[in-house]
């Protein structure tokens, strides 16, 4: 199982929010490059690094940190937010980003999303962000009246690489991840799943990894390292056991 720190990226500075919310922002830091650097050097080979801004703009607007995130992180970078064009998708594996996460567009234009991952084999992930069982998309701000499952299941077959699931309520508030819900997906589909959301200590870390037989591919964690509730060394000791 794969344990990947997480970078969500607003003007510039490193910041989690809180449920989604733009307005619920605590900043971590103004050196997202630095920050990677240092996941590195606790002993990650994976990184998650989401454009806040360009989830809501529909296309990339911290362009010149997620370049500095690469040039200092010299392991697998996953990518997410306002990528919505084949231009975005193919400009970003150029620059050396290893998967690029898909969300509105996967609800808005499946096919589109189908065609990227025949195009990038391996390389797209498509982010199933739930609340209360149902798919938001546009940076979280809308919630569509399609359940998870559903969303998912559109994708099998499709050759994505993994589904990113973010229950939303819980997202940076340090609840504990939703277990049950990522797990049910899981079995449900036949897509590994990332779990992310809610991510407190290495409890999280343990229960996921029992349920990796049935589809845990990895977990996704920002706040419990940023506050010092969960040690990444650790963290990727466990998964990794």
């Amino acid at each position: 199982m794969i344990v990947f720190p997480a970078i969500d990226l607003k003007a510039g500075q490193v910041v989690r929010l809180a449920e989604g919310d733009m307005d619920r922002a605590t900043v971590y830091g103004d050196n997202p490059a630095h920050q990677a650097s240092l996941f590195a050097e606790a002993g990650s080979q994976y990184l998650h690094v989401v454009d806040l801004d360009g989830s809501f703009a529909g296309r990339a607007e911290n362009r010149e940190a997620v370049e500095g995130i690469l040039k200092s992180f010299p392991g697998h970078v996953q990518l997410g937010g306002g990528i919505r064009t084949r231009e975005a998708v193919s400009g970003w594996f150029d620059v050396g980003v290893s998967r690029v996460v898909m969300g509105t567009a996967a609800l808005k234009d499946p096919q589109f999303v189908k065609d990227m991952a025949k195009e990038f084999p391996g390389g797209i992930v498509v982010a199933v962000d739930a609340r209360d069982g149902m798919v938001a998309t546009e940076g979280w701000a809308d919630v569509s009246d399609v359940s998870v499952v559903d969303l998912a299941r559109r994708f099998e077959d499709a050759g994505v690489a993994s589904l990113l699931f973010t229950d939303i309520g819980r997202d940076g508030l340090l609840k504990g991840v939703n277990l049950d819900a990522t797990v049910e997906l899981a079995r449900r589909v036949d897509i590994p799943v990332i779990a992310s959301g809610g991510v407190k200590g290495i409890d999280d870390i343990r229960m996921l990894k029992i349920h990796e037989a049935d589809g845990i591919e990895g977990v996704i964690t920002g706040r419990a390292l940023f506050e010092g509730k969960l040690d990444l060394a650790a963290a990727i000791a466990m998964a990794e056991a």
